[in-house]
Parts: structure tokens; sequence; C-alpha cells
């Protein structure tokens, strides 16, 4: 995004509060690992586990550790590093932009695991909100803490992931690696090695190949 990974700006937000790193990997496992090998311990499922199911085959790496999740198609710039510095390791924190109650449309920034919550999660297809969250807040051992004024991209929609390139490229269009532009653009993403056109006039759009453009209306 903006010509970062996605999965390295998750990386980074992770790094600025611990060394220790994992990515799980299911789709497009084979470039992913290709990619992050010798830099973060790597965890492939053969099968989607979800988020809860994902942590529960990471068990036995995480060994007894409080857990800091974030979801790699996030954009944010939510202070990761100053809600873990604030954090009592004792309970489950979700870290909310403009939120401070458990919802399923919780904008999330990241949440904070301690291992008591981590241990009790199975290598089974699951999610954390149904599997963990709603169960710990209701049970008192969850909270929901707003983050404050923060920019918050959920790139798993064309729509969402333009704006976050626009926002992380200062609202201009991004360009990548071996374009070429004859034509006109205007708030728009461009992959490697894409060309536009001398007739062309693109607007709101991604060009994910020379044969693949999404129009976000």
């Amino acid at each position: 995004m903006a010509g970062v990974p996605l999965v390295d700006r998750a990386i980074g937000r992770v790094g600025a509060v611990t060394g220790e790193i994992a990515v799980n990997v299911h789709h497009g496992r084979d470039a992913l690992e290709d990619h992050l090998a010798g830099r973060v311990h790597v965890s492939a499922e053969d099968v989607l586990l979800g988020t809860a199911g994902a942590l529960g085959r990471l068990r036995p790496w995480i060994d007894g550790r409080d857990v800091v999740v974030v979801n790699a198609d996030l954009v944010t710039n939510a202070d990761l590093a100053t809600a873990v510095e604030r954090w009592d390791h004792a309970t489950t924190v979700l870290l909310g932009a403009g939120a401070t109650t458990l919802e399923p449309d919780l904008k999330l920034c990241g949440a904070l695991m301690p291992w008591a919550a981590v241990r009790e999660l199975e290598e089974v297809p699951s999610g954390l909100f149904r599997r963990s969250w709603r169960p710990a807040a209701e049970a008192g051992r969850l909270s929901v803490v707003d983050v404050g004024p923060a920019d918050w991209f959920d790139c798993g929609t064309a729509r969402s992931y333009l704006a976050a390139n626009l926002w992380a490229n200062g609202g201009e269009s991004v360009v990548g690696q071996g374009c070429e532009v004859r034509g006109g653009m205007t708030r728009c993403v461009l992959w490697d090695d894409t060309t536009v056109g001398e007739r062309e006039r693109l607007v709101d759009a991604i060009r994910a190949s020379d044969r693949i453009t999404v129009l976000v209306r």
C-alpha cells in the first residue's frame, strides 16, 4: 500500500512494542513465506482457522507470553505503544477508534490479550469475537479503550483500500514501479508495471493489471 506491503506496515506497528513477531498466513502462502523468510515467525495454515484458531495454533510459540494482535489489512495511525504501556496485562483490552463498547462493527485498532486468555484457544476454525472477547466481556475480563482521534482503514474493501492509499500518500495518486502514465488520472492506485493509455482518464480507480481495473463508486 502506497509502495509498502500491508503486512510490512503491520509488522512495523507491532515491532514498535515487541521484537517477537509472528505472522499467520493462508491466502498467497508461498509469496508471503518468501517475503517474510528470516524476518518473523511464520505460522502457515492449510485450513483457514480465523483469528482465534490462528492464536490457538501459535500457543506453543507464544508459550506463556502476553500477546498484541493486529490485522494485516488494517491501516491506522492509532498509538499502539502508549496503549501497551498502560496495559495491566491481566485483562483483555481492545483498542477502538472512537468506541468504548464491544460491538461487531467496532473499528478495532488492535487487541492486547494476556496469556490467560490465549491459552484457552484451540487450533480450530473460530473467531476471537465469539470465542474469546464476548465471553470475557460478560465476565468482566475485557475492556474497550478509545484510542482517541485516529485514522482507520479496513483494506478488505476496494473503497477503503483506495482511501488508505491516498491517505498514506498525502492525497496524491499512488503510482507503482515500472508504471507508464500517458493519459490522465485522479485519486488512483496503479500497481507495479501497469499503464494508463493516452486516451484514458481514470478517476477513483485501482489498476491491478493492464486487464483488471476496479472503479470505486
